[in-house]
């Protein structure tokens, strides 16, 4: 679905505006755009002030020059500075007496007037840290913003990911992801690498879903159990194939909270780990050897093909494939499928998208500066990245139709 874009605004001169126009330059003696941006921010700090004066009026029921027997009367004006798209600015706001009176236009303890959270918000999900983004407000709009207000900005969005983390999902997944990206974040002074793992679904009608993101560090069967459970609570009551990597104590969690369910572990990452140790030289043929085996008609052929393979290499990399033989009861379910069906299984396509995006993460930052950090920026990655996931798998009926008939009776028809 194409993109829509968004309307182009076009000025339409009238009488009213020329002569509004008119009076600026006269005077502002407007000369460039630096002055016409200057004589915006007088006009809006002067807008502001007016508008307060008005809400004052309506508050204490009479006007400036009236008289009254009201005993709340106005005090004067209090300095207040702010931020607005046209940079900082110092505006008068009225008072009264009681202290009663609660301005909307620019309401109390409110520092910034223009869209800039939302700005900020944009920026941390791109990657940049509190201290470019600090940097590039100041820059755009001449205004310093603290790192602190940065944060505090940006923890506006907590509840929205609490709320993320909580929402209903699908009764059924035909498939889930389970990956991990390991980021470097800061605890009391000291360096740690933590895990954030990302839970991918493809649901009935073949789209992309996140389910949701757990940033951990101790993997046990325990930790995972409490993962798929808090899935269980959420609506899940069954999932075909769980696709992931071999992550400790997953398999004993999957067998305790969905018995059903197919552990697949996931070929690429069983050829990469097996390759991760073989030099250039050697790796190619390495990797066309083992594509043999994962894409073997059938089991048994596969089987015949993992002797070859461990034949051949091992005599050379003698721990390389015994990985495969120790791993084989969750590497072997895939044969049971079409090449279609596996291919959807097996391949990263779904996720490598998504984990490109969380990548870029790292490059912008070496550390973050706690979990909660790191948590808001893989939300707000993961917010931006699915944004364009509007299309279903290819080849999903097809897919569909052979895993119903697979799992008869736990797919809807």
């Amino acid at each position: 679905m194409a993109r829509q874009k968004k309307p182009v605004h076009r000025v339409q001169m009238t009488e009213g505006k020329r002569s509004i126009i008119h009076q600026l330059l006269e005077e502002y003696d407007i000369q460039t755009a630096e002055d016409i941006q200057d004589a915006l921010k007088d006009l809006l700090g002067g807008t502001i002030k007016e508008m307060m004066e008005a809400e004052l009026d309506d508050h204490l029921g009479y006007q400036k020059s009236e008289r009254s027997d009201n005993d709340d009367y106005r005090n004067g004006y209090k300095r207040k500075r702010v931020n607005s798209s046209f940079g900082s600015m110092e505006i008068d706001v009225p008072q009264d007496r009681k202290s009663t009176f609660e301005p909307q236009v620019v309401k109390k303890r409110q520092k910034d007037i223009s869209d800039i959270d939302q700005k900020i918000i944009s920026m941390y999900a791109k990657g940049m840290t509190t201290r470019q983004i600090s940097e590039t407000i100041e820059d755009i709009y001449g205004f310093e913003t603290s790192e602190g207000f940065i944060s505090d900005v940006t923890d506006k969005i907590l509840p929205q990911i609490e709320d993320w983390q909580n929402r209903p999902l699908d009764n059924v997944y035909p498939i889930l992801y389970i990956d991990a990206i390991h980021y470097s974040v800061r605890d009391n002074g000291v360096i740690r690498k933590l895990a954030a793992y990302v839970i991918l679904g493809i649901n009935t009608e073949g789209k992309k879903e996140v389910l949701t993101i757990h940033v951990g560090e101790n993997e046990s069967s325990k930790y995972w159990l409490s993962v798929l459970n808090e899935l269980k609570n959420r609506g899940v009551k069954d999932i075909l194939i769980i696709c992931a990597d071999g992550l400790t104590g997953i398999k004993e969690a999957i067998a305790a909270a969905f018995p059903k369910t197919e552990y697949q572990r996931c070929i690429v990452h069983q050829v990469r780990n097996t390759l991760k140790y073989v030099p250039d030289k050697d790796r190619k043929a390495f990797a066309a050897d083992l594509k043999t085996i994962y894409q073997a008609a059938d089991e048994k052929k596969a089987l015949a093909a993992l002797d070859r393979v461990t034949e051949k290499w091992t005599p050379k990399y003698p721990n390389s494939m015994k990985r495969w033989k120790d791993n084989w009861d969750a590497i072997s379910p895939i044969f049971k499928f079409s090449a279609m069906v596996r291919k959807v299984i097996y391949t990263t396509n779904a996720i490598e998208s998504l984990n490109s995006t969380y990548r870029k993460l790292n490059r912008q930052r070496s550390v973050f500066p706690s979990d909660t950090a790191l948590l808001k920026a893989l939300y707000l990655a993961t917010f931006e990245a699915t944004k364009k996931w509007t299309t279903t798998i290819r080849n999903w009926a097809q897919v569909y139709g052979e895993l119903s008939i697979m799992y008869e009776g736990r797919l809807p028809e």
